[in-house]
């Protein structure tokens, strides 16, 4: 690693599994100090916390106000700046909307949104104040095109893109960029309870085939689109959404790759 980061601080909320624990390796490897936000500890952060001198997690509810306030003026406090905030922290629950009960719309876009939008209005001040900033949104492919059943999730996931570029037009003149990362079928935790389900299996081959390189992401995929958006090669870039999905999104696929003989 080049440790392009050191002296940076930066702030990751869903830091203690997937895109977030892996953003937070990567911008401690970086030179990074890095504050996760997650609701409970994992034995991968902890095991990335033996060996970097300036990461701690701190145990915190994105929806909640308070919460997020506090974290920030902890995060302030241990190391005198923030210049980077990642917003990994997300849930996924699926149906289409007659059958989605309110409670489970409620909770989607509670954290994907709420949560998003607070821990932004949490780091501005601080940004603000310093004149400069990186906020990096993590949203989906499918905040960019509909799914089958998605309905709850697109919607929090399409708000956030939207959203990324509402805060980059307002905030870009006081020094602070703003961008999302939209990933495509990352292979997390978050993703493994729900396409490991017997009755998800053929949907599952069907996901890898129509991704164009043929695998799902890895999460340290994402986290180098982070790092990229976080660091100075990305300093004329504000308001844009990075689609990192294997080609996903290119297009449709009629198996023309095969009689070409490219596959």
């Amino acid at each position: 690693m080049t440790n392009t980061f050191t002296g940076k601080v930066a702030l990751i909320t869903g830091a203690a599994s997937g895109i977030g624990l892996a953003c937070a390796q990567r911008f401690v490897d970086e030179g990074a100090a890095v504050v996760g936000l997650d609701l409970k500890n994992s034995g991968a952060w902890q095991q990335m916390e033996k060996s970097a001198q300036q990461a701690h997690l701190l145990i915190c509810d994105v929806t909640d106000e308070a919460a997020q306030q506090q974290a920030m003026v902890e995060a302030v406090k241990s190391y005198g700046r923030l210049d980077i905030l990642v917003t990994a922290a997300g849930i996924a629950e699926a149906g289409p909307v007659h059958m989605v009960e309110q409670d489970v719309w409620d909770r989607v876009l509670d954290i994907n949104l709420k949560g998003t939008y607070l821990s932004i209005k949490a780091a501005l001040p601080t940004m603000m104040e310093q004149g400069s900033g990186s906020i990096i949104t993590v949203a989906s492919i499918e905040g960019l095109m509909g799914s089958e059943g998605g309905s709850a999730y697109n919607a929090s996931k399409g708000a956030v893109v939207l959203l990324t570029k509402n805060v980059a037009m307002d905030y870009a003149r006081k020094g602070i960029r703003c961008n999302c990362i939209c990933p495509g079928f990352i292979d997390t935790p978050l993703f493994r309870n729900a396409i490991d389900m017997d009755f998800m299996q053929d949907y599952k081959k069907q996901i890898k085939a129509d991704t164009k390189m043929g695998r799902f992401g890895r999460p340290e995929e994402i986290a180098g689109v982070a790092y990229f958006l976080a660091s100075d090669d990305a300093s004329y870039m504000t308001g844009q959404s990075l689609v990192a999905d294997g080609g996903y999104t290119a297009g449709h696929s009629h198996g023309l790759v095969e009689l070409m003989g490219l596959a």
